[in-house]
């Protein structure tokens, strides 16, 4: 009985193992149809700043949610594996660079609950260390172009034949912004469906919570975090 008793347990075990490696191979397969939808790659609001942004850093190159692990790198390479799962999910709306790749600056855009604090100075202190400008805007309340153009690009950005330029742009900015809002208000048969003040980019409402997806428009992995960075 004894010996039956092992040749049933071993049995079960393999069943059991056999089983479960069945399974896995199951949940990587890939699907014939694919559950999923397209979806705008911003939201109104974010949009706005977008149209802004590359309208007033017209000689540079502006970059959609791109997370800090794509343009920095760690000091000790033995400890890349642990600083890339910690911040591969932090980015910010709009990331600035040259026509060299070199990232020079990088633009929050606040929803209407705002950026959390760990969320700010999570960004703050790594893109300063690393040389980056960071900048967080209202779409409602955009700064005047020189103001960011001055903070990501220096002096230089004032200068007279520049600033003359600039000054032109940001008439041109402020009315084909104007525009691009009055065509999106009237527009009903678009590409994308207009995101209105109950929905965030993904096109779910901010009160339903999807399991393993962000609502929200930021991904911030670090706002539950317990203790603080070190």
């Amino acid at each position: 009985m004894i010996l039956a008793f092992l040749i049933g347990t071993v049995i079960g075990a393999a069943l059991l193992y056999w089983r479960n490696l069945i399974a896995q191979r199951e949940s990587r397969r890939i699907p014939k149809e694919w559950p999923l939808k397209r979806r705008p790659l911003v939201n109104t609001a974010e949009r706005r700043v977008w149209i802004w942004l590359a309208k007033i850093m017209f000689d540079q190159q502006v970059l959609v949610k791109l997370p800090v692990t794509r343009f920095t790198a760690p000091a000790n390479m033995e400890e890349a594996a642990h600083w890339y799962k910690l911040l591969n999910g932090v980015y910010c709306t709009f990331t600035v660079c040259g026509m060299d790749g070199k990232v020079i600056g990088c633009v929050d855009v606040a929803g209407r609950k705002g950026l959390s604090m760990s969320n700010q100075t999570l960004k703050h202190g790594l893109l300063a260390q690393v040389g980056v400008h960071y900048w967080i805007v209202d779409p409602d309340n955009l700064p005047h172009l020189t103001q960011i153009r001055t903070a990501f690009l220096g002096e230089r950005a004032l200068r007279r034949p520049e600033r003359e330029h600039l000054d032109s742009r940001f008439r041109d900015v402020a009315g084909n912004l104007q525009k691009a809002v009055s065509r999106q208000r009237n527009s009903k048969n678009s590409n994308f469906a207009r995101i209105d003040t109950e929905e965030d980019s993904s096109g779910f409402p901010e009160s339903r919570l999807v399991s393993g997806w962000e609502v929200n428009s930021f991904v911030t992995p670090l706002d539950s975090r317990a203790g603080e960075l070190r």
